[in-house]
């Protein structure tokens, strides 16, 4: 296989070997041109895991390091990001009060942190309903986004939200309050209008005005790997294709490729972001 020219990194992945097509897809990201790819925990019940206590997750964040060796194996780097998806408390109420819930997010969390401290993780995942719910719950999904910038500022890393669609503005000073710089505060599925570090899927239409402003960004596709809706988000080729696509078309040049793919992910992780 040719050597790549540049870096290509898919700054949110899901590869899941039970459930989806696993090492192909990630396979697929390679030979497409991908080199880098931040693997994330997927939500607890799609590996069939009810977490009754934080210890709970780490069966759900051992199978994530599982599936990274196994992609290591292909010859990609991989990154893990751990944490609890915010849609959990929703499902959780069902079978336990609001208060217990909140209490089993946030140790799931301490336990995730428990992995970055190790040099297991290179980030966190947390964030609040993506959906309408009740002030209550919103007002404990936010309690929970809380904790998990003050287990961020703890281990000195990145945080991704997964969160409403919109600029998520009142976060800036959750995280300011918490020590968390602002660029290390992932919005993932994001959009140019939030002040946190956008995430952009890589289809998105602002990616070539964002570079030529040098504005910071990073690029995902979100891909789900799950049988059930394949392709969902988009597909695991989404990233280098769309990139490859927009530097033939003269939309971005080489520069903003190493400055999207290597650059800024090494400045929001703290990791090295280098061709092998």
């Amino acid at each position: 296989m040719k050597s790549p020219a540049f870096p290509i990194t898919d700054d949110h992945i899901h590869i899941d070997p039970v459930n989806g097509r696993g090492i192909e897809a990630a396979k697929d990201f390679m030979r497409a041109g991908g080199t880098h790819l931040f693997l994330v925990s997927k939500p607890s019940w799609s590996l069939s895991v009810h977490p009754k206590c934080g210890e709970d997750y780490q069966a759900v964040f051992d199978e994530t390091l599982r599936v990274a060796d196994l992609i290591s194996g292909t010859g990609l780097v991989v990154y893990t990001v751990l944490g609890v998806h915010p849609a959990e408390i929703s499902r959780m109420t069902e079978r336990m009060s609001l208060e217990q819930a909140v209490t089993v997010m946030k140790s799931g969390l301490d336990c995730a942190a428990r992995y970055v401290h190790e040099g297991k993780a290179v980030a966190l995942k947390s964030g609040r309903p993506h959906y309408e719910v009740e002030p209550d719950i919103l007002a404990a999904s936010n309690d929970v986004l809380t904790h998990s910038l003050n287990l961020a500022a703890e281990c000195n890393c990145a945080l991704q939200i997964h969160a409403e669609s919109g600029p998520c503005d009142d976060v800036v000073k959750m995280a300011q309050a918490a020590n968390v710089p602002i660029d290390r505060v992932v919005k993932h599925y994001g959009s140019p209008d939030t002040p946190l570090h956008p995430s952009l899927i890589a289809k998105h239409e602002a990616i070539s005005k964002l570079a030529r402003e040098k504005r910071p960004f990073t690029m995902e596709s979100d891909y789900m790997d799950e049988n059930s809706r394949p392709g969902a988000v988009i597909g695991p080729k989404s990233v280098p294709r769309y990139t490859n696509m927009l530097l033939k078309n003269g939309l971005i040049s080489q520069e903003d490729c190493f400055r999207i793919h290597a650059e800024t992910i090494e400045k929001v992780y703290g990791v090295a972001i280098i061709l092998s």
